[in-house]
């Protein structure tokens, strides 16, 4: 297996605010520098690093930017990370086409995989439709990314429509997508993040991994939070999945970097 980390550390996450009128202009986007990032995390000993799609449409123009920062450290862009709400049917050509557009931008800076979120819970609560309009979307998705090269995973995430192991249950049959499990995100929602990947090993085609207080939900560095990880990496093995891991913090408090030392120090300490 492989080790990368996510950008997002970088700044935090923020969001285009033209798609609050325009849901084909609206991307994820972490606030710092992604050249910084890479480089960053080549000198913590990481391989690789995933990015959001929004980071990728800001550099569309002068992509050298990042493949030379890529080349210079001799990190490998992975995957590429995008959302969409799924469920409003008037809403979806032109989620798609963002997402088309998201794949286009990974495919063009050389990753091989695309990551999705999403599938929104309405104000009034999620509908057994739901699950079928979530599924079409997802499969929508899976062959997007397909044309364009790309391997693409469904992430469950607080704050949509997959939180609960029962929810999970419920989406995995209806597409045929691949699973990214998020450790945090699959705690945080009520479910044991190993026994979940060893459930689905057969989906499984990307790992995040992110530690998490569950008392105060904030998530943290790995090894500082709840999380079994040692359990976790023998899921993932037991899944015959040798290929990337993916640590992600959301935030940090203090140097980016120093965060993403501490969890690679604490993955050397597992035996990775």
């Amino acid at each position: 297996m492989r080790l990368g980390y996510h950008s997002i550390t970088w700044g935090g996450v923020v969001g285009a605010p033209q798609g609050v009128t325009s849901l084909k202009d609206l991307y994820y986007l972490s606030n710092g520098s992604v050249t910084d990032a890479v480089r960053d995390l080549a000198t913590a000993g990481y391989e690789g690093v995933e990015v959001f799609d929004g980071n990728l449409a800001a550099l569309a123009d002068r992509p050298d930017v990042l493949t030379d920062a890529l080349a210079e450290s001799g990190v490998e862009l992975i995957s590429v990370y995008t959302g969409a709400n799924f469920i409003y049917q008037d809403a979806l050509a032109d989620e798609l086409h963002r997402v088309e557009s998201a794949c286009r931008l990974a495919a063009r800076f050389g990753a091989s995989r695309l990551v999705v979120g999403g599938g929104a819970r309405r104000a009034h609560g999620t509908t057994d439709a739901d699950y079928d309009l979530l599924g079409a979307g997802l499969d929508a998705v899976a062959d997007l990314a397909a044309q364009h090269g790309l391997e693409a995973s469904y992430h469950p995430h607080l704050g949509t429509m997959i939180e609960s192991p029962e929810e999970l249950e419920r989406i995995m049959p209806r597409t045929r997508i691949g699973f990214c499990p998020d450790t945090a995100h699959l705690a945080a929602g009520g479910g044991d993040p190993a026994a979940l990947i060893r459930r689905y090993p057969d989906r499984l085609r990307h790992v995040h991994l992110k530690d998490i207080s569950l008392a105060t939900q904030q998530f943290l560095p790995l090894g500082q939070g709840d999380l079994d990880f040692a359990d976790v990496l023998r899921a993932v093995r037991e899944a015959d999945y040798d290929s990337w891991l993916v640590v992600e913090l959301d935030a940090y408090d203090g140097d980016p970097r120093k965060a993403a030392e501490i969890s690679r120090a604490y993955l050397s300490r597992l035996g990775f």
